[in-house]
């Protein structure tokens, strides 16, 4: 059974497009958000019914005024990759949140992690943090997503989409991948939150199903109504155009699990869910197809004057 009493939620990474999904979809069902952010208030997204504290997830006094009074929290990291500041930004969390008693603590970790240790940054600091916060004795459900479908409704993708029927993105064709929503992420995170009897579980959540990059560019190309053909990009060239927008430091990180991926080392790491967590969180991931169908695709359009035959949101 969930939970139907109104939360209070302190969600680390509200302002990023991760933590901004669960923090609309907990504000819609009418649960309490606290945020921490160094935005000024004028660079802040939209966030109806949150509540924003200035502070820094390294200082640990901002961090606890964060947690003050909350009931649970949602953690997402950011694109931070240096161990040791998300070994201390975890230890902020963990420690603001049993000095705040909350009842539930749900941590995302961002990716798949490999079983054993690697060489990759992106994996081993989310490991890192995972048991940190695990071994501080706060009440603890980790869910580990694979890739995410907002990722391609981008600078990147979307010109090339809409004018030539290309999907390139820097997967494998042949890796099985359970491409995943933000907003799937959010339903997740907060059956995560209130699902009894879950605390010490990790779940691989994923969407409705794996596909190979062909099989998502037939699904792109359903919800498109046009032929769509998967390209496989490079990841060297995908972290070079990232390191112009993020900076050399994240772009590595954020690309090692590309160029991870790109090894075959472990070609099943980012496909389906671990066979438990869509019945346990009772989730129902809306097929592919459906998602590309609601987005505004004509916004990437390159010809103003061309009909628009894109489907609209719904």
């Amino acid at each position: 059974m969930s939970s139907e009493i109104p939360m209070r939620v302190a969600v680390v990474g509200a302002t990023g497009f991760q933590g901004g999904a669960v923090a609309r979809l907990l504000a819609e069902r009418h649960h309490g958000v606290r945020a921490l952010t160094r935005r000024p208030s004028a660079d802040r997204p939209p966030l109806p019914g949150a509540f924003f504290l200035a502070g820094d997830l390294g200082r640990p006094e901002d961090v606890r005024r964060l947690f003050a009074g909350t009931t649970h929290g949602f953690v997402t990291m950011p694109l931070v990759y240096d161990t040791e500041r998300v070994e201390a930004y975890a230890r902020n969390v963990a420690d603001a949140a049993l000095e705040a008693g909350v009842r539930r603590l749900v941590f995302n970790a961002n990716t798949r992690l490999p079983l054993g240790p690697t060489d990759v940054a992106a994996f081993e600091t989310r490991r890192l943090a995972e048991r940190v916060l695990r071994d501080s004795g706060v009440p603890l459900v980790v869910i580990r997503p694979p890739v995410y479908l907002d990722n391609l409704f981008s600078p990147w993708n979307g010109p090339a989409l809409v004018g030539a029927g290309v999907l390139a993105y820097p997967l494998p064709a042949s890796a099985r991948t359970a491409w995943l929503s933000h907003r799937g992420l959010a339903e997740a995170a907060l059956a995560a939150l209130t699902r009894d009897g879950l605390e010490g579980r990790t779940f691989d959540i994923g969407g409705e199903r794996s596909l190979t990059g062909g099989e998502l560019a037939a699904a792109f190309g359903r919800g498109l109504g046009r032929a769509v053909r998967y390209e496989e990009l490079d990841p060297a060239a995908f972290e070079r155009g990232l390191a112009g927008l993020l900076g050399p430091e994240t772009a590595a990180g954020v690309a090692g699990i590309y160029h991870y991926m790109a090894t075959g080392a472990d070609p099943l790491l980012m496909a389906d869910d671990d066979g438990v967590s869509t019945e346990v969180l009772a989730l129902e991931p809306a097929p592919v197809e459906e998602w590309v169908a609601r987005q505004p695709w004509q916004v990437w359009s390159t010809d103003a004057d061309e009909p628009d035959a894109s489907p609209r949101r719904h």
